[in-house]
């Protein structure tokens, strides 16, 4: 599998294309966005911040970064590149945006995937510190500090977006696809991780998992259930886990307590996969 350069970058201020100029990208009307030293650009204009230092902490990421290394999700890793190359022409290339890419576990397991397509990758996160970690690890993609409801990417540039455990922007989604593109999207199901939730909640509320509809300008064409047990053992995994996900803030104080205090926890993983295609 080859990884060739991303070129679709959008100017996040006028939406004007972006042209590599050294180690700057910039567009025609004067606007240039500096490459930091670790390969990766800044595209979240301070307007658009609603924190000083949004998304993921460092901390989270690093949690992250280790608990997905230690391939836990390889299951998930594996479908979603399943359903990112499928149907598409033997050496072909495919240009993916990972929308929400964290420190770039799942498009690095992408970019190691063996065949005769070639892959055109930008992973983008609104936090800097996952772009930053996602850039130290894999050069061969392109990585972008930026929001899924701003996307500094080309109308109909991209043949694939994938957005995994993140925040959907469809009316984004569908501007960036070219028709025919498609969408590849992960959500939690009603067992996902239901172990650590009971641990940690006083109540879990077990609502009826929803098959999404196909959002507006996509029809659906794929969905796939993924479920399958993992076993933690030793305090720092199931630390990780808990820091990667929404509920270390959800969780009372007591309930976090509770986790911490354990040194194993077998866990249900479960998750369902749509691919929608852009109409």
């Amino acid at each position: 599998m080859s990884v060739l350069p991303f070129e679709s970058l959008a100017c996040p201020l006028d939406g004007m294309a972006l042209c590599r100029v050294e180690k700057s990208w910039q567009c025609e009307n004067g606007h240039s966005f500096d490459v930091a030293r670790q390969g990766y650009v800044h595209l979240l204009p301070v307007q658009k911040k609603r924190t000083k230092d949004p998304g993921d902490s460092k901390a989270m990421v690093a949690a992250r970064q280790r608990f997905l290394d230690a391939g836990f999700y390889q299951p998930i890793a594996d479908a979603v590149t399943r359903a990112t190359l499928a149907d598409s022409p033997a050496a072909s290339t495919l240009r993916c945006l990972d929308a929400g890419c964290g420190e770039g576990y799942y498009l690095r397991q992408l970019g190691s995937s063996s065949g005769s397509i070639g892959l055109s990758l930008l992973g983008l996160d609104i936090s800097k510190w996952a772009v930053l970690s996602g850039a130290r690890q894999d050069r061969r993609a392109s990585w972008v500090v930026g929001s899924n409801a701003n996307l500094p990417v080309l109308s109909g540039s991209l043949d694939r977006v994938l957005c995994l455990f993140g925040f959907p922007v469809y009316p984004e989604f569908a501007r960036v696809l070219r028709p025919g593109g498609r969408l590849i999207q992960v959500d939690s199901g009603q067992d996902h991780l239901r172990e650590l939730r009971e641990i940690i909640y006083p109540e879990v509320r077990m609502e009826s998992k929803q098959v999404a509809e196909a959002p507006d300008g996509f029809r659906r064409i794929a969905s796939e259930d993924i479920r399958f047990s993992l076993h933690l053992a030793g305090a720092e995994p199931i630390a990780d886990l808990l820091a990667m996900t929404p509920h270390l803030y959800r969780a009372s104080q007591e309930g976090r307590e509770r986790a911490a205090s354990l040194d194993s926890l077998s866990l249900t993983v479960d998750v369902c996969l749509h691919t929608f295609e852009r109409k």
